[in-house]
């Protein structure tokens, strides 16, 4: 049995962090070239704005949000790979996540709205990052020979 790492803990958390970061970057820069949706720091931390699907932009934003938990729990594959982790590194992740918007917003809470997109992002995070991590766990080991 693998002993308790605190290090390894805290690297596996701030990796998935600035994975989930990056790659919700990348998809506002594909929305930025695609849609022409203005690229600021708002988009990621910002918990004033009310996500609606009345505007292209807020449609785009809640987008975002899903499409980084289906994200999230592909990386919950590659840098946790256990499935009774899942759930800590994906509540962990996003704790970071609203306390990183609640700095950038100065304390401002966040409409019901944002709550309920980030809740269901966390969901299918945690949902589907346990799946993929079950499914690797159960993969056979090759051996050589």
């Amino acid at each position: 049995m693998k002993k308790h790492d605190p290090l390894l803990i805290c690297l596996e958390i701030a990796a998935l962090q600035c994975l989930y970061y990056a790659l919700l970057g990348a998809y506002f820069i594909c929305c930025h070239l695609l849609y022409g949706l203005p690229l600021s720091m708002d988009r990621f931390f910002s918990t004033g704005q009310k996500f609606d699907f009345e505007t292209t932009s807020a449609g785009l934003e809640v987008l975002g949000v899903l499409v980084g938990g289906l994200a999230g729990a592909f990386l919950l594959a590659v840098v946790v790979e256990k499935s009774r982790k899942c759930l800590d590194f994906a509540v962990t992740m996003h704790a970071c996540h609203l306390a990183a918007c609640l700095a950038y917003s100065e304390l401002e809470l966040p409409h019901w709205t944002w709550w309920l997109c980030h809740g269901s992002a966390l969901v299918v995070m945690i949902v589907l990052g346990e799946y993929l991590c079950s499914r690797r766990e159960l993969q056979d080991i090759p051996l050589a020979g």
